[in-house]
């Protein structure tokens, strides 16, 4: 697995992180960005770093 396959897993795991986040969050009223952003920051990492160090 190389670099291109540890990203596609950043972006797998930033786009099921942000998407459960928006549906949960969504019944407010308020402003979710900032929280949606956290969240997609932190899930990409996570899953790239976690396809990068599993090798």
């Amino acid at each position: 697995m190389g670099l291109k396959a540890d990203t596609a897993n950043g972006v797998i795991s930033l786009g099921i992180g942000v998407a459960v986040t928006w549906l949960a969050a969504g019944d407010g009223d308020h402003d979710t960005t900032d929280l949606l952003v956290a969240v997609a920051i932190s899930s990409f990492l996570s899953g790239f770093f976690t396809s990068y160090f599993a090798k």
